[in-house]
């Protein structure tokens, strides 16, 4: 992959890894850029990592330091994910790899709608180096079919996964108090969001239709409150806007946190209001932890939210209609709690951690010639 740092990407191959049959693959995690802090999530102790700290551009003259390393780790399985690591499929074909898979796991920055036909022309260039292809939502593969001419035969189509236990609805008020929140008192209805606060995040989009609900129910000032946790240059735009409007005293910005499941179960509604998304982990970790959920109509989301009846889905972009969407929950508890346990249990039926290892599992079994060959890297790399 390109960095291995905090992000839904890098969860799903960290919730991946820790999941599947240790007997079975072994795993070599590879960043063309860095490999952060991040790592510590891996729960295994057989997994190497190597960061390349490849500058901007092409990673043509990586290849040579790849071919090595292929040659090196003798893996059954390259897998790369998005567009940033497409080309390492090249040197892993030239050092024999047989089995090279590629994800497309969200749309590339800059290219929202999918239209780029430049990116379009990256991937059908790299496509024969391409064993088989996995999408993460059906938008994806609908995009490498109609837009990249990739043969459906070669994708499938996986949702990722959640961790139910780890991520689920809080037992006790002890439990939906957030650490270190200014709002501890559970009359207040809390609405939050939680990723990386960039552009195509769009945490500006939920901060104006905070204030807006505001607008149409000045009655909620009494108990409305927003928590927005992620870090990142929007974080100080949103904070003006607050400023503004004179709401910044019921908003909160703590910047990047790890507790992503206790930040859940401390929320009553989550929204994710972003310009793009392939499957979103957070989506999927606010369901298991009881929330509604509002989200942009992009990407996989309404894939994961059936509005109406686990949350909403809305426009993107459009202030008014989230706005009228928090006013409503907010103003029936009632009804977002319902909301809420129909997103738990459509989690549990369809969006398990199981069923997402299961099908990786499978794929890889049958690629590879029904696990004949394990993957397991040489004991020299122990």
């Amino acid at each position: 992959m390109y960095r291995f740092d905090m992000g839904g990407l890098e969860n799903g191959v960290v919730n991946l890894i820790n999941n599947m049959n240790s007997e079975k693959y072994r795993h070599a995690v590879v960043a063309l850029t860095e490999i952060t802090d991040f790592r510590n999530r891996v729960g295994r102790d057989d997994v190497v990592f190597y960061a390349l700290n490849k500058p901007a551009g092409h990673a043509f003259w990586l290849y040579p330091k790849l071919f090595r390393l292929f040659r090196k780790l003798r893996p059954a399985i390259v897998h790369t994910r998005n567009l940033a690591a497409l080309e390492v499929l090249v040197p892993a074909w030239a050092a024999g790899v047989s089995v090279r898979i590629h994800g497309e796991h969200g749309r590339d920055v800059g290219d929202f709608d999918g239209n780029n036909a430049k990116y379009q022309w990256m991937r059908r260039i790299y496509a024969p180096f391409v064993t088989h292809y996995l999408a993460l939502s059906r938008d994806l593969a609908l995009y490498l079919t109609e837009k990249v001419h990739i043969s459906s035969k070669r994708i499938t189509q996986v949702y990722n996964g959640v961790d139910a236990v780890r991520f689920s609805p809080a037992e006790s008020i002890k439990q939906s108090v957030i650490q270190g929140s200014p709002f501890a008192d559970r009359g207040l209805w809390i609405v939050g969001t939680v990723g990386r606060m960039q552009t195509v995040k769009d945490q500006l989009t939920l901060t104006r239709a905070f204030i807006r609900a505001l607008e149409i129910a000045p009655e909620l000032k009494a108990h409305l409150r927003l928590a927005m946790v992620g870090d990142g240059p929007l974080r100080v735009s949103c904070q003006k806007l607050l400023d503004s409007a004179g709401v910044a005293q019921l908003a909160w910005l703590p910047g990047a946190r790890n507790d992503v499941a206790e930040i859940m179960r401390g929320l009553d509604c989550f929204v994710l209001p972003s310009l793009a998304e392939g499957i979103s982990n957070t989506i999927l970790e606010a369901m298991a932890c009881g929330l509604p959920v509002i989200a942009t109509d992009v990407g996989g989301n309404a894939d994961l939210v059936l509005s109406g009846v686990t949350g909403q889905i809305v426009p993107v972009g459009d202030v008014e209609a989230i706005a009228r969407s928090l006013v409503q929950l907010a103003t029936s508890p009632e009804l977002a709690q319902e909301m809420g346990r129909a997103g738990r249990q459509r989690v549990l039926e369809k969006f398990s951690l199981e069923a997402m290892v299961g099908t990786y599992q499978g794929l890889y079994d049958r690629l590879s010639g029904a696990g004949e060959s394990s993957g397991r890297l040489p004991p020299s790399n122990r």
